[in-house]
Protein backbone atom coordinates (compact mmCIF):
# COMPACT_ATOMS: atom_id res chain seq x y z
CA UNK A 1 0.00 0.00 0.00
CA UNK A 2 1.41 3.11 -0.96
CA UNK A 3 -0.81 5.14 0.89
CA UNK A 4 -4.21 7.29 1.35
CA UNK A 5 -6.09 8.09 -2.19
CA UNK A 6 -3.77 6.15 -4.59
CA UNK A 7 -6.19 4.24 -6.75
CA UNK A 8 -3.32 1.47 -7.74
CA UNK A 9 -3.64 -0.12 -4.17
CA UNK A 10 -7.12 -1.67 -4.75
CA UNK A 11 -7.16 -1.75 -8.39
CA UNK A 12 -9.84 -4.40 -8.43
CA UNK A 13 -12.26 -2.80 -6.67
CA UNK A 14 -12.01 0.48 -8.32
CA UNK A 15 -12.76 -1.36 -11.66
CA UNK A 16 -15.54 -2.92 -9.69
CA UNK A 17 -16.92 0.36 -8.74
CA UNK A 18 -16.79 1.89 -12.14
CA UNK A 19 -18.83 -1.20 -13.39
CA UNK A 20 -21.17 -1.16 -10.93
CA UNK A 21 -21.51 2.86 -12.18
CA UNK A 22 -21.66 2.78 -15.55
CA UNK A 23 -23.82 -0.04 -16.07
CA UNK A 24 -26.26 0.04 -12.77
CA UNK A 25 -25.84 4.09 -11.57
CA UNK A 26 -25.41 6.21 -14.44
CA UNK A 27 -27.87 5.11 -16.95
CA UNK A 28 -30.78 5.02 -14.33
CA UNK A 29 -32.53 8.19 -12.99
CA UNK A 30 -33.46 6.50 -9.52
CA UNK A 31 -36.38 8.00 -7.29
CA UNK A 32 -34.77 7.60 -3.93
CA UNK A 33 -31.61 6.26 -2.13
CA UNK A 34 -33.47 3.24 -0.92
CA UNK A 35 -34.06 2.16 -4.74
CA UNK A 36 -30.89 2.77 -5.49
CA UNK A 37 -29.79 0.93 -2.84
CA UNK A 38 -31.56 -1.98 -3.75
CA UNK A 39 -31.15 -2.14 -6.91
CA UNK A 40 -27.04 -2.40 -5.89
CA UNK A 41 -27.61 -5.19 -3.57
CA UNK A 42 -29.49 -7.06 -6.11
CA UNK A 43 -26.59 -5.92 -8.73
CA UNK A 44 -23.77 -7.55 -6.13
CA UNK A 45 -25.96 -10.77 -4.78
CA UNK A 46 -27.50 -11.91 -8.28
CA UNK A 47 -25.95 -11.02 -11.31
CA UNK A 48 -22.10 -9.88 -10.50
CA UNK A 49 -21.14 -12.65 -8.33
CA UNK A 50 -23.00 -15.38 -9.59
CA UNK A 51 -23.23 -14.69 -13.76
CA UNK A 52 -20.93 -12.59 -14.97
CA UNK A 53 -17.92 -14.17 -16.32
CA UNK A 54 -14.40 -13.27 -14.93
CA UNK A 55 -10.60 -13.62 -16.74
CA UNK A 56 -9.02 -14.50 -13.78
CA UNK A 57 -11.08 -18.30 -13.48
CA UNK A 58 -10.80 -18.23 -17.74
CA UNK A 59 -13.42 -16.66 -18.53
CA UNK A 60 -15.77 -18.75 -16.21
CA UNK A 61 -18.72 -17.55 -13.61
CA UNK A 62 -17.66 -17.92 -10.34
CA UNK A 63 -20.41 -20.20 -9.61
CA UNK A 64 -19.29 -22.31 -12.90
CA UNK A 65 -15.97 -22.19 -11.69
CA UNK A 66 -16.20 -23.60 -8.31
Amino acid sequence: MNGRGNCYDNAMVETFFKTIKSELIWPVVWQSRQQAANAIARYIDGFYNAVRRHSSPGFQSPVAFE
